[in-house]
């Protein structure tokens, strides 16, 4: 679900930031960017997002603030590897010919933040201004998961509504059927003299029922939305996916319904109870 949530801590004189930013996705997608300074810890941010958060578009910018005046430090390590390389290079190519030292001012970031060489002030300050960041975010998200799980109630209850309606109408529908078969043989065995097959009509009529029989569909459909209703009240666990997969199960037995149904009024109580179920697919799609 969408959220914003940022942290800092301090660190040399400076402030290292972070920025957390999410968006509604079905899986789970974490982009890291960071200053030149941050760069070895890419990963390690990556990885520690990912833990935290199961589902959902997340950006993460992370950056050290207030550092304009630091000295720069030389990084000996990479300006001797430089130098040997070079002077490798001209005993191969011109043996005793000079090199000149300010060769050295041409090599990419030879001078850098002396954070450079502090990993480990560095991770931890990260590592704060991450936990404040997530902290910040969960809260901004929990309040849009409260507004969430209200609407998703009231949907789950006009499911059930239409699951209740169509349990009591169904009966009517056989009901209904057996006296409309009555009428038309009798209208058209008016006027002859052929004996009315009771058996044969009640076996039409119990074969009928059975096509639309609907029941274990509709005590699916309940047992689904007790389901749903229980996931939603969870708190601090990552449920989307099993929402995602009652809902897909709950549009498969509105389905079934609707190509059972024989009867008009059934037919619009599938019909709007597939766009209550469709809401409640979109709406799933933003919980985590």
């Amino acid at each position: 679900m969408t959220g914003y949530g940022s942290g800092q801590a301090p660190l040399a004189g400076g402030n290292v930031v972070l920025e957390l930013r999410t968006l509604n996705h079905r899986f789970v997608d974490v982009r890291v960017r960071v200053s030149r300074e941050l760069m070895e810890h890419t990963v390690w941010l990556e990885q520690q997002i990912r833990e935290r958060i199961s589902r959902g578009r997340i950006d993460a910018s992370a950056q050290i603030d207030g550092l304009g005046t630091t000295v720069p430090v030389l990084d000996v390590h990479r300006a001797r590897a430089a130098w040997q390389a070079v002077v490798a290079l001209r005993d191969e190519l011109a043996p005793g010919e000079a090199v000149p030292l300010g060769l050295l001012s041409s090599v990419p970031d030879l001078f850098g933040s002396p954070l450079a060489i502090d990993a480990q002030r560095v991770r931890a300050a990260l590592e704060q201004a991450l936990r404040d960041g997530l902290a910040s975010l969960d809260a901004m998200r929990a309040r849009e998961g409260e507004a969430l799980r209200r609407d998703l109630v009231e949907r789950i209850d006009h499911v059930r509504t239409h699951v209740v309606a169509m349990r009591h109408g169904v009966p009517n529908v056989v009901e209904g059927y057996r006296d409309k078969l009555r009428t038309r043989i009798a209208r058209l065995l008016e006027g002859l003299e052929l004996p009315l097959d009771h058996a044969r009509l009640e076996h039409e009529i119990a074969l009928f029922a059975d096509r639309c029989d609907v029941t274990e569909e509709l005590t699916r459909l309940d047992s689904h939305c007790e389901q749903l209703l229980g996931l939603a009240s969870e708190t601090n666990v990552p449920v989307g996916r099993k929402l995602d997969f009652l809902v897909q199960e709950m549009y498969r037995e509105a389905n079934t319904i609707g190509s059972k149904s024989c009867d008009a009024a059934v037919a619009q109580r599938v019909v709007a109870m597939k766009s209550d179920i469709e809401r409640i697919r979109e709406q799933i799609q933003n919980i985590e």
